[in-house]
């Protein structure tokens, strides 16, 4: 039995082809489609991207426990449990979060991996001093962007024949894999690139798929802010987005030839997924996490094949979420799942087109907190300005590149377990020191069945509200929820 899952950071559901987007060209997306289940309704968990990983990882929500950080000394890892039942897992990637200081406890829960760099800000390359002369687009740049965007601008100089990039050797390398190990038994592989995650760099011959009149400045990096650029700058941010999307395209197709060439599909499951979504002006912002977590970012992709069932060129309604992926997976190989998992396998999705789940919670720490029915999308506020309380509940107190800070470290105390920590007590730190920073723009409600695009928020429904507050409240008391994020979210 054989498992290759393709993840990609930040791909957007709505500009592929098979979900019914007729801008972008991803040929490769709709013979997916054609290989596989399609999945209609499928969200988010937690956010943003290490928070995704530990949901791949656990199939426990991150985001009421915590923020960004590594895997836990008590979490279940799903590529360790294969591991330690005789099943290979192998991660190959050039997503340079797992090799930071909030990353840094992921991919060593595999057998074997491998790593490609120069993506984003990845500390690769060192050249000092002189970009200003080189870069006029660096004014533009502030604070950690600018450091990120710096580094970026370096790296770009080794990458500059396709065949260089290290989403390239990514897919090069998962393919070498499964090239050596056809006729081994059993593994579980992981490529996962951090494209089409920003900056929106990819090579002129994507570029040349999206003609264009645009002559300002290279818009390919957005920042986490309001829209405030021109309509020019927007659209041209789009087209640098939808270029690197067809470059992703292109390698999917890779594999699927791979999977033609070595008649896999006959006993390989194929999963293509993503973390979340990425806003490109919709609803004048750009990005994520600061802003409600609409559907351009939580609402996402995905598609399977699981040869035992064959079922194809088929979409499936039900919802499904993050959490689930690592349950399908041990599920296939016949692995009991932990008792602390909350993630269910889909397989009775794919198999009988059996609901799995009736709801799901998604969000960032220290936001909005949401609840997910298949129809309707709510979205509960913090009940003040200050969004607290608010804590960090952890072993490892480490940020996306650093460690907590003093002053964090200073509010520490020592707190009994939660039901799914291994009887460890845990620490809890004051997480209000460094605020999110996150608007709020209070409850939101949106029925989805005619407003997909959550132009139009529920008004004036009070027992629609309740319904879905009710949900909400017994999913957060489900997954163990601390008893302040009740008080912030002015439920207690």
């Amino acid at each position: 039995m054989k498992v290759v899952m393709v993840m990609f950071d930040s791909l957007n559901r709505h500009r592929l082809n098979p979900y019914g987007c007729d801008e972008s060209i991803t040929p490769n997306f709709s013979r997916l489609a054609e290989h596989t289940v399609r999945f209609d309704n499928c969200y988010v968990g937690s956010l943003p991207c290490m928070p995704a990983r530990r949901e791949l990882h656990t199939g426990r929500y991150n985001f009421l426990h915590r923020s960004w950080g590594p895997l836990e000394p008590f979490d279940d890892s799903m590529p360790e449990i294969l591991k330690k039942n005789n099943v290979h897992s192998h991660l190959v990637s050039d997503h340079g979060h797992y090799w930071e200081d909030g990353g840094a406890t992921y991919h060593t829960r595999y057998s074997t991996w491998e790593n490609f760099r120069g993506q984003e800000g990845d500390p690769w390359k060192g050249i000092v001093g002189g970009l200003e002369d080189r870069e006029p687009n660096l004014a533009a740049f502030t604070g950690m962007r600018r450091s990120l965007y710096e580094q970026h601008v370096v790296n770009r100089n080794y990458l500059r024949n396709e065949a260089e990039h290290s989403q390239v050797l990514t897919f090069k390398a998962g393919m070498e894999f499964i090239q050596t190990n056809r006729e081994k038994d059993p593994w579980f592989l992981q490529i996962e690139t951090f494209d089409p995650h920003e900056p929106f760099f990819t090579y002129q011959k994507y570029r040349d798929l999206y003609p264009s009149s645009y002559k300002g400045p290279r818009f390919e990096w957005p920042d986490y802010a309001p829209v405030k650029e021109s309509p020019g700058e927007i659209d041209e941010a789009r087209r640098s987005y939808m270029a690197l999307l067809s470059m992703c395209d292109h390698y999917l197709g890779e594999i699927l030839n791979i999977f033609d060439r070595l008649s896999l599909w006959q006993d390989t499951m194929l999963i293509v997924n993503t973390d979340h979504g990425f806003l490109l002006g919709e609803h004048g912002y750009w990005a994520k996490n600061y802003m409600p977590q609409y559907n351009e970012i939580a609402h996402t992709p995905l598609f399977i094949w699981d040869p035992r069932f064959g079922k194809k060129n088929e979409t499936r309604s039900g919802l499904v979420q993050t959490i689930d992926i690592p349950a399908t997976i041990l599920d296939y190989f016949n692995l009991l799942l932990p008792q602390d998992m909350q993630g269910r396998s889909i397989v009775p999705l794919i198999s009988e087109n059996r609901s799995i789940r009736e709801a799901g919670l998604f969000g960032v720490h220290g936001s909005h907190v949401c609840c997910i029915d298949g129809r309707y999308v709510y979205m509960k506020a913090p009940a003040s300005p200050e969004n607290g309380p608010l804590y960090n509940y952890t072993l490892m107190p480490t940020h996306m590149m650093w460690f907590f800070s003093p002053e964090e470290i200073k509010t520490m105390e020592k707190v009994k377990p939660f039901g799914f920590t291994k009887d460890l007590p845990l620490m809890r730190f004051d997480a209000c020191h460094n605020p999110p920073g996150i608007f709020t723009e209070g409850d939101l409600l949106f029925d989805l069945a005619g407003d997909s695009g959550q132009l139009h928020p529920v008004k004036n429904n009070p027992g629609l509200v309740k319904e879905m507050e009710e949900k909400l409240i017994t999913l957060m008391k489900d997954n163990e929820a601390p008893p302040e994020q009740y008080r912030r979210l002015g439920i207690c």
